[in-house]
């Protein structure tokens, strides 16, 4: 089976989408930035000919499917903490947000074929976190007790995925936009 994409996305709306760069860019640019994050990530997925399909919080799918295409297969996310929402993802699937402007439609079908010969495809961010996780079958003790939004998130991933015998194929590092200082490298994005 081809594996299918699951984006994350919030719907974005000033103080409440990318909160952590509003120091840096108050809440309208923030909400600007995350809007053309999204839209890059969408055309990606686009380019990659691979199924995807966005996992929606903050907004109707409707209004997602307004914005971004009447074609799109827009759900919502449902209850829980990040975890609990990646447990819903089906597989053979891959999960990736929507903030992380080095994503290619080239590295998503890199790491959809990956899965034909590996159980799981991880991507690395420079933050610790990662941009892309990818299982061939469902791993749910992946994403539970895990401390979301910090360093350790990738290195834990990874103890857990050997303590299960599996080796993942590693992408490349990627950086995630989160903060100001995570806009350095990426001085394009505000123009």
């Amino acid at each position: 089976m081809t594996p299918e994409i699951a984006i994350f996305a919030r719907w974005p709306e000033p103080g409440k989408a990318k909160t952590r760069l509003i120091p840096a860019l108050g809440a309208e640019g923030a909400t600007q930035l995350y809007r053309t994050l999204l839209e890059l990530t969408v055309r990606e997925a686009r380019g990659s000919g691979l199924p995807f399909h966005l996992r929606v919080t903050g907004g109707e799918p409707a209004r997602f499917r307004e914005w971004l295409g009447s074609e799109l297969d827009v759900r919502d996310q449902g209850d829980g903490d990040l975890g609990e929402k990646l447990t819903r993802v089906p597989t053979p699937g891959m999960m990736i947000g929507s903030d992380c402007p080095g994503l290619t439609a080239a590295l998503l079908r890199e790491a959809g074929d990956a899965l034909s010969s590996h159980e799981a495809v991880i991507g690395p961010a420079d933050d610790g976190g990662y941009w892309l996780l990818g299982l061939r079958a469902p791993c749910p003790d992946l994403f539970v007790d895990m401390a979301w939004s910090t360093d350790a998130v990738f290195p834990e991933t990874m103890r857990r995925l050997e303590a299960r015998g599996i080796a993942p194929h590693l992408l490349p590092e990627l950086t995630d936009i989160d903060t100001g200082e995570d806009l350095a490298a990426w001085p394009d994005l505000l123009a």
